[in-house]
């Protein structure tokens, strides 16, 4: 799915249609489908790039300029079910498990490793390449990198901020190339501080309101993958500011929504546990069946998505201004976070580089929220920095899902289980 955008994006953005672009999996089959895919979006978008394709990771990375990441280290079978079905053991229910809660440790505990090796041979191929990890959990990952390879010119990329304005735009029934606004936090728990419509006049408008009285009726339309929206209209209301993640991760992301023996709040916010494991078997399925359609001479509908990777190469490569959202170390960025925290920040992008704009202080009842899961995300990277387990359950013990639903000893238990079931997926903890 973000190789076809991606490298669909790329092709469309002016200045970039003669690309060279070097496709990289260590899946043998899965590897010829992609190249496959990517020359038929060439030939659809009427663009002349080149492609090389390759198993062989180094090859890949020498010289290039940038380095794109997109990986599920572990994949759907074993790793995912893994993490699903283990804590389900115990009563304890997810929804996506990517970003936080005991699916996000796994997730983040197997994952850095890999990355770890990707930046060891960005190191010795092309060590002035710029990394744009699109890989969850982006946080963890992102605070794991700026502490364990911090020679690595990298950040992290999500969809999260744009798409959201986007969706709140069409609830409102705006365009939104008339929206402007000004988000900050974490990823996934990053916060609207200014949600404005610019009209003709160059009147700006404060669309707060107006969102606000869609919460109270519940008059707005669903979320990213069709999945209600409730938990985030609902959070509106009580923190006065509307977060860019989904409902589906959000409920998951605090201990109000998900609890074992209240059924009727699932039933009231519409929350679809369990919607990751769903989602994978669909993507596999769509991606299986796109594959044999292209291989087959099938069509191919090529549209820009709304990701950042090919605004960033072309600002880089074309010195076009540009401004995103992206993650990175703190570093001062936000006044009342910690700095040793990955945040969600806009940042300037030019021929000089990516620029992270300094934010000052958030709204405080904000910075608490987002302080919980920093919390979890600090000591999963401590394991990772330390190898020492105890980590591992301190950061399952301060999860705000799962210290809502389960004992201390539960979570002790379930994290052995957990780190015994992923095997050497998991760098082995003392």
């Amino acid at each position: 799915m973000f190789m076809k955008n991606i490298v669909t994006d790329i092709l469309l953005e002016p200045g970039l249609e003669n690309a060279h672009i070097t496709l990289h999996d260590i899946d043998a089959a899965r590897l010829t489908t992609s190249q496959i895919v990517a020359q038929r979006i060439a030939e659809t978008t009427a663009t002349h790039p080149t492609f090389t394709a390759t198993l062989d990771r180094r090859t890949a990375l020498q010289d290039a300029d940038i380095v794109i990441t997109m990986l599920q280290v572990g994949g759907y079978e074993p790793a995912t079910r893994i993490d699903f079905d283990i804590p389900k053991k115990y009563g304890l229910r997810q929804t996506i498990g990517d970003t936080l809660g005991l699916g996000g440790i796994m997730r983040g505990l197997r994952t850095v490793p890999v990355l770890l090796h990707i930046a060891e041979d960005m190191a010795a191929c092309c060590p002035d390449a710029l990394l744009l990890q699109y890989v969850n959990p982006m946080a963890i990952n992102g605070l794991a990198l700026a502490r364990l390879a911090p020679q690595l010119r990298h950040v992290g990329l999500c969809h999260s901020v744009q798409g959201t304005a986007m969706d709140l735009a069409r609830d409102l029934g705006e365009d939104p190339a008339d929206i402007d606004y000004d988000c900050a936090g974490i990823n996934h728990v990053a916060f609207y501080t200014r949600f404005e419509k610019r009209h003709a006049n160059g009147r700006m408008e404060d669309l707060y309101p107006r969102l606000k009285k869609l919460a109270e009726t519940r008059d707005y339309g669903r979320g990213w993958e069709n999945c209600a929206n409730h938990v985030r209209y609902d959070m509106l209301k009580r923190l006065g500011y509307f977060v860019t993640e989904s409902s589906e991760h959000f409920a998951e992301y605090t201990p109000y929504f998900i609890k074992a023996n209240r059924p009727d709040l699932i039933e009231q916010f519409e929350i679809p546990l369990d919607e990751y494991p769903r989602r994978c078997l669909s993507q596999m399925a769509e991606w299986e069946a796109q594959a044999e359609a292209l291989t087959s001479g099938g069509a191919l509908t090529c549209e820009k998505s709304v990701e950042y990777a090919a605004r960033i190469i072309a600002a880089l490569v074309l010195d076009k201004q540009d401004k995103i959202h992206a993650n990175v170390a703190n570093n001062g960025l936000i006044d009342n976070l910690p700095e040793n925290a990955c945040v969600e920040v806009p940042c300037l992008v030019d021929a000089k580089g990516v620029t992270p704009q300094q934010i000052g202080a958030l709204p405080p009842h904000l910075a608490a929220l987002m302080q919980t899961n920093i919390n979890v995300q600090q000591l999963t990277v401590e394991a990772l920095v330390t190898g020492k387990r105890e980590h591992v359950y301190h950061a399952a013990m301060l999860d705000p899902h799962t210290a809502a639903e389960l004992t201390l000893d539960e979570i002790w238990s379930v994290v052995d289980e957990l780190l015994e079931a992923h095997g050497d997926a998991i760098p082995e903890l003392h």
